[in-house]
């Protein structure tokens, strides 16, 4: 017989959706459990973003878990985008006031682990075989495994933050659902590297050869990106010709400053566009990956997760404290309008930025019409640094 267990809101997934989203529902009294499928050293060392909008870092603060963002975090005024020897940079305060700050995902999760096992509630690792049960119903479940044994938690509402390929959105019925997606024809060769960036803000360049960015991850550790085919092999680039093809991609300036070193990390990443919708069916909601993916080029995946968070966590609490449950059936609809809003950049980034085409193509000469409008035009300036920064909750 399986034990079992009861809480007010069921998490799955220990990402940082799932965590932060706990996080401040303890901070108001709310209880919850953490299913998690893998172990936490493995959650703790996944390599994922690094660029947070200053909604990000605010509700970060909210949850009483910015001390060392607040140390260690690189607070970025602006970005430069290259293309054909043109260097332009995007003055984010001077357009909008605000800025971003570089502080890598994997912090922001060890940050939040270390909160939670401090005394907000469980996270349970390595939870297999996790289930979603009566989510239309009064009460939901959630079924797992964990220590050999079966485990039954009953919930009032259940929180799906486990990521795109978790059982949270397949547990919604098939025609219930409606999905959009964009595949994109490339990837990304990503390479980490203990060596200091090559510029103290991101570098966003456009090449014949294809894209490429130079980011950070602290004045100590280097992020670096080159566009790539889907199914390229890794084991045809050694770090000597990554470095070689990032200071061609990137330019003369950035080469001059780039310091090479063995790299840390590195992997292929496909590119996609994807939303499902809606974001609730009964008494489960979809946040975070699990509803949607953006490309990496806008910066907008761990932002967009926090912002599905920002609207859940107060549609819980105003059920929870004051019996309103209107916030609750507007989640949605609220976080898909920021959702298409941040998918709509980061495909516009993603578009005007990567190799799509030959370049005597008109669809090539298009894209540089869009760059030579986007240098001349303080207004495009200004819509391109909003949409960084983040727009308004």
């Amino acid at each position: 017989m399986a034990s079992q267990a009861q809480t007010q809101v069921g998490i799955i997934g220990a990402g940082p959706a799932g965590l932060l989203l706990a996080r401040l529902l303890r901070m108001h009294g709310i209880d919850s459990v953490i299913l998690e499928q893998r172990d936490r050293a493995y959650v703790e060392g996944r390599v994922r973003a690094g660029v947070l909008e200053q909604g990000t870092a605010s509700l970060l603060e909210e949850a009483g878990v910015a001390a060392r963002l607040k140390r260690e975090g690189l607070v970025h005024e602006g970005i430069e985008i290259v293309a054909r020897d043109r260097h332009l940079r995007i003055d984010f305060r001077d357009l909008t006031g605000k800025a971003v700050v570089v502080y890598g995902q994997t912090e922001v999760t060890k940050d939040l682990i270390a909160a939670r096992l401090a005394g907000d509630g469980p996270i349970v690792w390595n939870a297999a075989d996790v289930a979603v049960h009566d989510i239309d119903g009064e009460q939901p479940t959630l079924t797992y495994r964990s220590d050999g044994r079966d485990h039954l938690l009953v919930c009032d509402f259940v929180a799906g933050c486990d990521g795109f390929h978790g059982v949270s959105r397949q547990s919604i019925p098939a025609q219930a659902l409606q999905s959009f997606e964009r595949v994109y024809p490339f990837g990304w060769l990503g390479i980490l590297a203990e060596v200091p960036p090559c510029s103290h803000e991101l570098i966003y360049a456009r090449h014949e050869r294809g894209f490429s960015l130079a980011s950070m991850r602290s004045p100590t550790r280097s992020r670096y990106y080159i566009q790539c085919a889907v199914d390229e092999d890794l084991s045809a680039w050694p770090d000597a010709r990554i470095w070689d093809e990032l200071k061609l991609r990137l330019g003369p300036a950035a080469a001059a400053g780039m310091t090479t070193g063995p790299s840390i990390e590195k992997s292929v990443a496909p590119l996609r566009s994807f939303v499902a919708m809606p974001m609730r069916f009964g008494r489960l909601f979809l946040a975070g990956d699990a509803a949607h993916i953006v490309p990496p080029t806008g910066a907008k995946g761990l932002n967009l997760a926090a912002s599905d968070v920002h609207y859940l966590s107060r549609a819980l609490i105003a059920f929870y404290k004051k019996g309103q449950a209107d916030a609750l059936e507007r989640y949605s609809e609220s976080a898909l309008a920021r959702v298409w809003k941040a998918e709509r950049f980061s495909w516009w980034m993603t578009t005007m930025l990567h190799k799509l085409h030959d370049e005597s193509s008109f669809e090539a000469q298009m894209q540089l019409a869009e760059l030579d409008y986007l240098a001349s035009s303080r207004a495009a300036q200004t819509a391109l640094a909003e949409n960084y920064v983040g727009l308004p909750y």
